[in-house]
């Protein structure tokens, strides 16, 4: 079975790499120091210490594998490859809700890197998915589960 690419710009390749560096040299170091005091307390049976700490390691090491993947199967989304056009993975767009006339600003990211809280929406969202391929001047409609939201695409840029 193929493993899905995982779409991501510059930043978020390196926001992924500077995870797994310091899951790699700090994190483990810590948990494997924390196991070693757990079972310096002595009988492991019913150590809650030694539990925890185990679970934690387990936790690190199942992301340092998941990250691992991720960037194995890496496609790095440059500036030069984003057309200003038309809607792609990598394009900022500024949108005029048609309901409200109130303009808001996304960048279409891929599902790894992305953040609401921060305008960052995936490419695999609704907004995402509905915005994809458009070109400036657009009506987008997005459905959500409170109905329908209408779009106007403002502008598309780097």
């Amino acid at each position: 079975m193929a493993e899905k690419e995982v779409i991501l710009t510059p930043e978020g390749l390196q926001k992924l790499e500077d995870e797994l560096e310091h899951l790699k040299s700090v994190k483990r170091r810590e948990v494997a120091e924390r196991i070693k005091l757990a079972i310096s307390y002595g009988d492991i049976s019913e150590n809650s210490e030694y539990e925890d700490a185990k679970n934690e390691q387990a936790f690190v090491e199942g992301r340092i594998m998941t990250l691992e993947k991720m960037l194995r199967n890496a496609r790095v989304i440059r500036d030069d490859d984003v057309d200003t056009d038309i809607v792609s993975i990598g394009s900022t767009v500024v949108l005029r809700d048609v309901e409200f006339d109130e303009e808001v600003e996304y960048t279409i990211v891929g599902s790894a890197e992305a953040d609401p809280a921060s305008n960052r929406i995936s490419n695999e969202s609704p907004v995402g998915r509905a915005l994809l391929g458009k070109a400036t001047g657009s009506i987008v409609e997005v459905a959500v589960p409170a109905g329908t939201i209408q779009f106007e695409i403002l502008r598309i840029k780097r």
